[in-house]
């Protein structure tokens, strides 16, 4: 039996929480790794798993991935993740999201709770009435709040272009081609704002009509998910799941840029390095992609409004300006120097 230490993915976790209910049918699993900035913020992701250690290990990834995130964003936030195991017919109930809600209280505020993958506002609410360690509900008013995706979209927009303008020296995506890995939340924000610049788009997601419908919105053409990394492009953005940057996949990658939305990109921290060692500049995800839970606190932490998070998204270039500068006067992978300077505000460095 592996034991929570025995993961690869294990990184100083502080707890490792699993939760039951058989009523309801509930296997959920919260990770905490760090609480040193403030509660473990992050999102929970309802999904399928051919074995549940899979949904650990995601738990595991994810949730030191929200701590970097959250540091990275100057926010006043730790990093947490849940995974609710679905059975492969992907049944959700609300007992099933009650029960949830009554999980996350029970850990009395340490992990603050979202959606993330499979799940929605609506699924918030139905959490909400459990506990009070949620964010991403309905805004009332002139309120922060409701689904994160599009704040996502936006961040990931101006990293593109951030990293358009170092890497190619173009202040605009006039003309560009984008490779756009999937056809959910952000990936459709992200291509609607690129498109609105005069963008060229390639879309590819494993839902096909999906992909037609976003490639139809916004212009562009669909192309094979067994394509899509191996096209010529000007920037590859991954916005669908993880681990697609590989040491079998770089070797193929025909772009200089790769910026987008996915969480955990690179399989392994040596994939970094790979992607430098070939010149093609890297924006690390948990940078770029941090729109959305910018949304999400300053909701959850009431302290600023629709203006406000605007304007910290757009602190989201500067950031990774940082990060690429630090990269090039030491000759380190972004991802490197990222995780660095993300361990040093969590008071791991």
């Amino acid at each position: 039996m592996t034991t929570p230490w025995g993961y690869a993915d294990f990184d100083e976790h502080e707890d490792l929480h699993f939760f039951a209910d058989p009523a309801s049918g509930l296997r959920a699993i919260i990770a905490v790794h760090s609480t040193h900035l403030g509660p473990a913020a992050g999102g929970c992701r309802f999904w399928h798993y051919a074995e549940d250690e899979q949904g650990v290990v995601d738990a595991l990834r994810l949730s030191r991935g929200m701590s970097y995130k959250n540091a990275m964003a100057g926010l006043a936030l730790g990093g947490g993740k849940a995974v609710i195991l679905a059975d492969d017919q992907r049944t959700k109930t609300p007992e099933m999201l009650a029960a949830f809600g009554k999980s996350v209280d029970r850990l009395g505020g340490r992990y603050v709770t979202a959606e993330d993958v499979g799940v929605s506002v609506a699924d918030m609410v139905e959490i909400s009435r459990q506990t009070k360690f949620v964010a991403g509900l309905p805004p009332e008013g002139g309120e922060v709040g409701g689904d994160p995706g599009p704040h996502t979209s936006l961040g990931v927009f101006l990293g593109i272009k951030a990293a358009v303008r170092r890497a190619l020296g173009k202040d605009s995506l006039k003309g560009l081609h984008l490779a756009l890995q999937g056809a959910g939340s952000v990936a459709t924000g992200v291509a609607l704002h690129a498109a609105a610049e005069g963008a060229r788009l390639s879309i590819a997601d494993v839902d096909a009509v999906k992909a037609q419908k976003l490639a139809d919105a916004a212009g562009g053409q669909v192309v094979g998910t067994d394509e899509i990394l191996t096209l010529e492009a000007d920037v590859l953005s991954p916005c669908a799941l993880g681990a697609i940057l590989t040491e079998q996949s770089i070797p193929e990658l025909r772009v200089p840029v790769i910026a987008g939305g996915a969480n955990n990109q690179l399989a392994t921290a040596a994939d970094g390095a790979r992607l430098h060692e070939l010149g093609i500049l890297y924006a690390p995800d948990y940078v770029i992609n941090a729109g959305g839970i910018i949304n999400i606190c300053t909701e959850y932490l009431d302290d600023g409004d629709a203006g406000v998070v605007r304007q910290r998204i757009e602190g989201i270039p500067d950031r990774l300006e940082a990060v690429w500068s630090e990269s090039a006067s030491t000759g380190r992978d972004p991802a490197s120097v990222a995780d660095a300077m993300a361990q040093r505000l969590i008071g791991r460095g």
